[in-house]
């Protein structure tokens, strides 16, 4: 019955709690959920390799360093076992970690207040800078670099690419959500 509110439901031109309650389901609402969802988490990511620095910092040094692959000459030159230069690394890493945090996090405030007057532009805009930052760390950092590079993909103690690609899933996931006409509004310009 295509149109039919269910019982209880308000019959004042859309103003009803029912009305208010569907208007969660819309998917700039979805949006921003998964937005701040990846803003959390890029937020206690960065937290975490702050506050138990050391752990990551080892992660950071092995698989530059390439101790633990199958050391084969022919791309054993690639290795690089200065610690001070694997710890320069890692502190960038943390880095943009936490500014790719920080944009997210931006971006949610962005999508509630967008929600507000109807215009999502600089939302959209800032949510994809952050997950770009985000996609360029895990897949371009962490896939490329240190899988490819730096063979990580060889190691068994040392491998992060599973959690890389899922995180470069995530991101991917919701960038393309953010991305789709239904995300615009009806009220928003198509710029």
């Amino acid at each position: 019955m295509t149109g039919e509110k269910p019982a209880g439901a308000g019959t004042t031109g859309g103003t009803g709690r029912w009305d208010r309650v569907l208007a969660l389901g819309t998917l700039p609402v979805a949006a921003t959920a998964l937005t701040a969802t990846i803003a959390a988490y890029m937020t206690l990511v960065a937290f975490g390799n702050l506050t138990d620095f050391d752990t990551n910092r080892e992660f950071v040094r092995h698989v530059l360093a390439m101790d633990t692959t199958f050391k084969d000459e022919d791309v054993m030159w690639r290795a690089i076992e200065s610690r001070a230069v694997a710890d320069a690394a890692y502190i960038a890493v943390i880095a943009w970690e936490t500014a790719a945090a920080a944009v997210l996090l931006i971006a949610v405030r962005l999508w509630a207040g967008g929600l507000r007057r109807g215009d999502l532009r600089r939302a959209r805009r800032t949510t994809t800078l952050g997950l770009t930052m985000v996609l360029l760390l895990f897949g371009f950092g962490f896939v490329v670099i240190g899988g490819e590079w730096f063979q990580m993909w060889q190691s068994s103690d040392w491998n992060g690419l599973e959690p890389a690609g899922r995180n470069v899933m995530m991101a991917a996931f919701v960038l393309v959500v953010i991305h789709l006409p239904a995300a615009r509004g009806s009220r928003e310009e198509t710029r």
